[in-house]
């Protein structure tokens, strides 16, 4: 419960998408293509626990909270076994990625210190990034750029602005996740000083942000067949679009006086959708 499965498919699909970008390119080396699902994966637990225990400690997560229980919260299990488990599963991703750094180098260092760092500072630390504002940020870059970028370098070596432009669609659909959670819990998060994007922009900004996220992931494709040569074969992507449909008029049509708990289908639906768009495009890229 505390590891939120659920939550994992946004890891896998960033991972699956750059390895698609690399069989397409022919670069598809399997080993370090599982060893980034791997601790693409550990990653996203480690992330999940420390957000658990950090949100509890700084009350975060309060018994009014809507959405799937947490465990430190509940007193299920002790802060401090939470705690350790977090550190735990991200030192199991820190020995993958010394694998990873002996087949990419420097820029593997780079990558891996910085997904650490940050899988902890989310919500810990003395500068939380959730409780500024920069969690979307944070989720765009390490689940969008970075880890595209990251699966096609440690397999092909090689990095251009396709791979760029590839990340910014999975990175628009994983924050898009964010978004919808995030105005879930924006009366909450106000109350508990969390100060997320989505309080900081309200309903009509939040709503705005949702649509602009998800025309983005979208029009990826479009830009790379007219301006990287990418094969058609990549509109398979559109094929996560109709998951998208209940999402966007829940979104749309949610001003804040709504009851925060309609929004739980439109998370499983976007989550849903983030997940089979990477495995569509990254077909796509691999088909072509």
């Amino acid at each position: 419960m505390a590891s939120r499965p659920r939550t994992l498919p946004a890891a896998a699909a960033p991972v699956l998408l750059g390895t698609g970008l690399a069989v397409g390119r022919g670069g598809f080396a399997p080993l370090p293509a599982l060893a980034a699902l791997v601790g693409a994966l550990l990653i996203q637990v480690g992330t999940n626990l420390a957000n658990d225990y950090y949100d509890h400690l700084r009350g975060g997560d309060t018994p009014d909270r809507i959405g799937p229980l947490r465990v430190t919260q509940a007193g299920l299990i002790p802060p401090e076994t939470v705690r350790n488990g977090a550190y735990l599963v991200l030192g199991l991703a820190l020995l993958v990625g010394l694998y990873l750094v002996g087949v990419g180098g420097v820029p593997v260092v780079i990558i891996g210190l910085a997904s650490l760092v940050c899988a902890v500072a989310y919500t810990g630390g003395p500068f939380p990034l959730a409780y500024h504002g920069l969690g979307d940020l944070f989720v765009f870059l390490f689940f969008g750029l970075v880890a595209v970028g990251g699966t096609y370098w440690v397999q092909a070596l090689d990095f251009g602005p396709e791979v760029l432009l590839a990340g910014a669609g999975m990175g628009a659909l994983n924050t898009a996740i964010l978004v919808v959670n995030n105005l879930r819990d924006l009366e909450t998060d106000a109350q508990a000083g969390k100060r997320t994007l989505s309080v900081r922009l309200g309903p009509s900004g939040t709503r705005f942000e949702f649509l602009f996220l998800v025309v983005m992931g979208f029009l990826a494709p479009v830009v790379g067949v007219l301006f990287y040569r990418w094969t058609p074969w990549v509109f398979l992507a559109l094929g996560a679009l109709p998951l998208l449909v209940g999402p966007l008029r829940t979104v749309a049509s949610h001003d804040g006086r709504k009851d925060p708990a309609s929004l739980i289908p439109a998370l499983g639906r976007t989550a849903q959708a983030a997940g089979v768009y990477g495995l569509l495009l990254g077909l796509g890229l691999a088909l072509g």
